[in-house]
């Protein structure tokens, strides 16, 4: 990645958030995590922070923390949670507390960050959305605010792209964590019912998100901006079946 850079990422405790921790940490980069747990490893390069990014006023604290203590040049906001419910059991208020967390966090975040990236003008602001922004049952609130991250990402695009900040989504499919494992029981067959149905066979790994993540931070990145790439062995043109 060239310079040394900070890269801040939300939920950076496990999943593909600890994946991505590590593999920026192992590369010489320096990583600020931010989540409802800190990680359970340390390094040298790592600084941890733990808050509740789907309460507002504790989110806008930790970014000002956040923002006196370390030079962001990065940001990934990865936190996520999914909240299913079909739609006879669905709630307003789950809407509410995923706007927060998918789209309010992030905003806070970036703005406290936003000052340093311009007068070093350097950013690099990637949001982990889903494959489900483009639908899947029992997913109304979870897909309606990921799609609403790529609206926001295309809009931050245009805004910041003079001041040499870009702005992109990953789209993850179904990966291996444990959210997946939260909604899908571990080892079961509907586990590998989904992997069968997923054109490239398998179901992936948090690392191959990892890797389309830094390919988005790097230095040489900077004419790949406002885009989404699914990273989702497929599922995206096809779905999951049934």
């Amino acid at each position: 990645m060239g310079e040394i850079r900070t890269t801040l990422i939300t939920g950076g405790n496990s999943g593909i958030g600890e994946a991505l921790a590590r593999k920026l940490v192992e590369r010489g980069q320096r990583v600020v995590s931010v989540g409802l747990e800190k990680p359970d490893w340390t390094h040298d390069l790592l600084a941890a922070y733990r808050a509740d990014l789907t309460n507002i006023e504790e989110t806008r604290a930790i970014a000002q923390e956040i923002g006196r203590n370390h030079a962001v040049d990065c940001l990934v906001h990865n936190a996520g949670i999914i909240l299913p419910n079909l739609l006879p059991d669905a709630k307003p208020e789950d809407i509410l507390m995923l706007a927060q967390l998918h789209l309010g966090a992030p905003m806070l975040l970036t703005q406290a960050a936003l000052e340093g990236m311009r007068s070093r003008r350097f950013g690099r602001i990637v949001f982990v959305s889903s494959r489900a922004a483009m639908g899947a049952a029992t997913r109304s609130a979870y897909s309606a605010t990921k799609a609403g991250v790529h609206g926001m990402a295309r809009t931050w695009a245009l805004e910041l792209a003079a001041s040499g900040i870009t702005v992109n989504v990953v789209a993850p499919g179904p990966i291996l964590t444990d959210n997946f494992w939260g909604v899908i029981p571990k080892g079961s067959e509907q586990q590998e019912r989904m992997a069968r149905n997923v054109p490239v066979g398998r179901l992936g790994s948090r690392e191959d998100v990892a890797h389309a993540i830094t390919f988005f931070l790097d230095e040489r990145s900077d004419f790949v901006t406002g885009q989404v790439l699914y990273v989702c062995g497929g599922t995206s043109l096809v779905g999951l079946g049934p």
